[in-house]
């Protein structure tokens, strides 16, 4: 009797990554976020009920705003296609704003944020006066907007995110890996 082909051995595939969760308590702060960190603080006493936290990628702008949905309760939109009729209901985060949105949804958001339980937390790369707009009264919004910047991260910022995802990965390096990576990391 013949006996069956050895069966080739397969590495069993795990999925460990976990979406981030945005917690507060995970949020590192430090000079080069404080003032945006203290202007969110102040909703809902923005300027017309709207705020932009501007600054460049991965300074945590969606985690500022994440934290401030948590807490004021607010629906992230869709800047592709954002939806009225959810905004109507209460605050709104809308990111990557200057990454291109529809100049007329974003008029009609800037309006519904100045009413009563309104709010509007724009999230982008450049300012408000650099993004395109084609509707007149679209541009003078925007050129109104609050804007609150954050900076690229110091290195006591960058430092403790590092001990924070090594943490959360469990891996406990010297703490002299740390100002090596600094040196020379981006």
């Amino acid at each position: 009797m013949a006996s069956a082909p050895p069966s080739t051995p397969r590495q069993l595939r795990l999925s460990l990554w976990q979406d981030p969760a945005y917690l507060k308590s995970d949020f590192v702060g430090g000079p080069s976020n404080s003032l945006a960190t203290a202007t969110l603080a102040t909703w809902p006493r923005w300027h017309g009920g709207c705020l932009t936290l501007v600054g460049p990628e991965g300074v945590g702008k969606t985690h500022l705003a994440q934290i401030w949905a948590q807490e004021a309760g607010a629906v992230r939109l869709d800047r592709l296609s954002p939806d009225l009729p959810a905004a109507r209901a209460g605050p709104v985060v809308l990111e990557d704003v200057d990454q291109g949105v529809d100049d007329e949804a974003l008029f009609h958001l800037i309006n519904l944020a100045a009413r009563e339980g309104g709010g509007l937390l724009l999230t982008a790369r450049t300012a408000p006066t650099a993004w395109p707009a084609a509707l007149p009264d679209l541009r003078s919004r925007l050129n109104a907007l609050p804007v609150a910047e954050i900076e690229a991260p110091d290195d006591l910022v960058l430092e403790a995110v590092l001990k924070q995802l090594f943490r959360q990965l469990s891996i406990r390096p010297p703490n002299d890996v740390y100002p090596y990576l600094l040196r020379r990391m981006p």
